[in-house]
């Protein structure tokens, strides 16, 4: 697909690896929409970063869990530049609690983590499909996690959210064909602010470094590592879909 003037909706896209897609998108002559939930001003910078590359952006608040909020981002799009060409499912979230703990969690925490991990990437899927049909092509890139592979993570629900993120995958890639191509990118660690909700700054560093000794590739991803690799199943994959590609520094090879 080419990126020049195409227009991509990029959920969870004011701070971290969304923000990354989005800017990277730009970069490409991409026309963007800037989705967040919350933060307003992060999101601001985002469109400015966007908008300083030469191309259009625009910034839609907006919760993924909301079916109705879904509709109004496409609808944005649509109104902007009569057209939809990708679209990055990118918006996430978590409750930290250990695997042993099984009162760590209830109900209500998994509905929740449902409703934006999953829930949320199939009602943006089902806003803006019908005019990437119409279009005759379309692309799909689902930000799903490592958690879902190897059952690790930050919690039981979000390791279950995104095992499903990635069955959602596979059965679209199959209904959504010949027009649309989906695939996912299951990222290990991130550099971004996320694991700070759960680590004070001295604990993650240690926490980077432990795990950078584990990994085949001793590296830790940063946003812009899974944009590449996110925008690349969008311009670069056109026979490719249907696809989870780990981007996780060689974690599932185990340690050596």
């Amino acid at each position: 697909m080419k990126l020049k003037d195409a227009v991509c909706i990029v959920t969870g896209s004011a701070t971290g690896t969304g923000a990354a897609c989005a800017i990277q998108l730009a970069g490409k002559g991409c026309r963007v929409v800037v989705n967040y939930t919350k933060s307003e001003q992060e999101a601001r910078e985002t469109v400015a970063a966007c908008k300083a590359t030469g191309t259009e952006a625009i910034m839609v608040q907006g919760d993924v869990g909301r079916d109705g909020d879904c509709r109004a981002l496409a609808k944005a799009a649509l109104d902007k530049w009569g057209r939809i060409d990708a679209l990055i499912n990118n918006a996430g979230i978590t409750k930290f609690a250990a695997a042993t703990d099984l009162d760590g969690l209830d109900a209500e925490d998994f509905q929740r983590i449902y409703a934006v991990n999953v829930i949320g990437p199939y009602q943006m899927i089902r806003a803006c499909a019908p005019a990437m049909k119409k279009q005759g092509k379309g692309a799909i890139v689902n930000i799903s996690s490592i958690s879902g592979v190897l059952g690790i993570g930050s919690s039981t629900a979000y390791i279950a959210s995104k095992g499903a993120l990635n069955a959602m995958t596979l059965a679209l890639a199959r209904s959504l064909a010949p027009e649309i191509r989906v695939n996912a990118v299951c990222p290990a660690l991130i550099e971004t602010r996320w694991h700070l909700q759960r680590y004070s700054k001295d604990e993650y560093a240690k926490f980077k470094a432990g795990y950078e000794k584990t990994v085949p590739l001793a590296k830790a991803a940063t946003p812009d590592d899974v944009a590449e690799v996110a925008i690349w199943l969008i311009e670069g994959a056109d026979l490719v879909t249907g696809e989870s590609i780990l981007v996780d520094a060689g974690l599932h090879l185990g340690k050596f």
